[in-house]
């Protein structure tokens, strides 16, 4: 894999001048393998994955790039700083009609830096979690919810919970 399949995960209704508020599970996927390859080559044995989504869940609705959002956040804040890094686990599943996507790592933990002066305080969630908060509530309203946890024994666990949806051909 490389930047160039990323790339084209990442954006392919670009060329088609098409702008969709929700994708499948599945085409989010494809956009976080090739970035994974690329950290796993950058991180080597630090960065260790663990994907648990059924092949059943692939066609959900989900919106686009948010778990791309939470992955790189799980890396960068949890991972990267932690000298012998860890693993990341993206699980999903449903739920009483819900569909539950998890994104949690084995890094330092959420807010385990103590803010200095060169670094103050930020919001509560950070931008990029209260970004992703935000699109939720204005795509689903209250049916969405985002939430965040201390990830047992070490580390940080997101959750996405949203409708499930199945996206037709």
């Amino acid at each position: 894999m490389c930047i160039r399949d990323s790339l084209r995960a990442t954006m392919p209704n670009l060329r088609e001048g098409k702008a969709q508020l929700r994708r499948t599970l599945g085409e989010e996927l494809a956009v976080i393998h090739p970035y994974l390859d690329i950290l796993k080559t950058r991180m080597e044995e630090r960065l260790q994955t663990n994907l648990q989504v059924p092949p059943g869940l692939l066609s959900a609705e989900f919106p686009p790039m948010m778990l791309q959002s939470l992955v790189e956040n799980a890396i960068k804040h949890g991972l990267e700083p932690k000298p012998q890094g860890g693993e990341i686990t993206i699980e999903a599943l449903v739920a009483d009609g819900r569909l539950l996507v998890n994104v949690c790592d084995t890094g330092v933990g959420f807010g385990a830096s103590p803010p200095t002066a060169a670094n103050p305080t930020i919001a509560p969630l950070g931008s990029g979690l209260e970004n992703i908060r935000e699109r939720l509530k204005h795509l689903y309203g209250t049916e969405a919810t985002l939430t965040i946890a201390r990830n047992e024994p070490e580390g940080t666990a997101v959750r996405i919970s949203l409708p499930y949806r199945v996206v037709s051909a």
